[in-house]
């Protein structure tokens, strides 16, 4: 039996089956990783960085997040392990010399190659495609391929010199396996700088509370030997190291401040042995005094202009 017009209709048009799994294309995952940037997905551009565990970044985008992290984006959760542009380092990448870029292609009628990328490894000439594993360094910031740190083992950094360690190595965009093993590095080196910081900021503290203490005490030892009222300035000292003497005085003499102790006061009747030019010093004595002549009166004017 036939539907209207006489068609008839399948069993696969009536019944309708399980849903079949999209499956994503291996080159356009391979292009946003490699070729966009993972926070702002713009086409990635020099100063490129990458954070601790291997994700690529243009700088600009990083630092707009780092000045506004309320703004609304749509991979926030990829940097939520990013604290400050400490965390990342600025990657010093090989340019490719087969890469034309995409002004030939600026009409669309040309061909255009996935799997020629911007960057290639400077040891073995592999293209940073995403089909070839890549490290970066920590200490430099400089890419190799994976096979070119296989095949050429040595601690020293193949384009600039720098010395470095296995932990300093980063796999950029590695699986899941590898950013579970780069996370935990990254927590625990965290834990160590922490550790560290509070370790350096006790011992700072305890050498300033040593400091403290011991000018304490040398000034309190000073302020009991020191004769105020003017007795034992030329006598030996009373406190002083135990040996031999040649002159049968102490080394360092403390001597009776010269004039009148801070916080006491004194008249001018009370120093009737000074001099008058040091009495003159004072505001109470005769010479500071102002006399009639000398005292001006206030007058007062308010004009009016009509």
């Amino acid at each position: 039996m036939g539907c209207d017009g006489g068609t008839i209709p399948k069993r696969h048009e009536l019944v309708k089956g399980p849903k079949k799994v999209e499956k994503v294309d291996k080159n356009a995952e391979l292009a946003a990783k490699w070729k966009y940037c993972a926070l702002s997905q713009e086409k990635l551009k020099r100063p490129i960085v990458a954070c601790e565990l291997g994700r690529l970044y243009n700088k600009d985008a990083i630092i707009e997040y780092l000045l506004d992290k309320s703004a609304e984006r749509p991979n926030v959760e990829v940097v939520t392990q990013i604290r400050s542009i400490k965390d990342v380092k600025e990657l010093n990448l090989t340019d490719n010399p087969a890469w034309e870029g995409e002004r030939h292609n600026i009409k669309g009628d040309c061909y255009e190659d996935m799997n020629c990328a911007m960057f290639i490894c400077p040891v073995v000439g592999l293209e940073m495609n995403g089909k070839h594993k890549f490290l970066y360094l920590q200490t430099c910031g400089c890419v190799f391929s994976e096979r070119a740190l296989r095949e050429v083992k040595t601690e020293i950094c193949h384009k600039c010199g720098d010395p470095f360690q296995e932990d300093d190595l980063v796999m950029l965009n590695g699986s899941k396996e590898e950013v579970e093993k780069l996370q935990k590095a990254m927590e625990e080196r965290r834990l160590k700088a922490k550790t560290a910081k509070q370790k350096s900021k006790k011992s700072k503290d305890t050498k300033v509370s040593k400091s403290l203490d011991s000018t304490g005490n040398c000034d309190t030892s000073e302020t009991k030997a020191s004769p105020l009222n003017g007795e034992g300035s030329s006598g030996s000292c009373s406190n002083s190291a135990p040996g031999p003497s040649t002159s049968g005085e102490c080394s360092k003499t403390l001597k009776a401040p010269v004039g009148p102790v801070a916080g006491s006061k004194r008249s001018i009747q009370e120093m009737k042995d000074k001099s008058e030019t040091y009495k003159s010093l004072f505001t109470s004595h005769s010479s500071a005094k102002r006399t009639k002549d000398q005292t001006s009166n206030w007058v007062t004017h308010t004009p009016y202009h009509f």
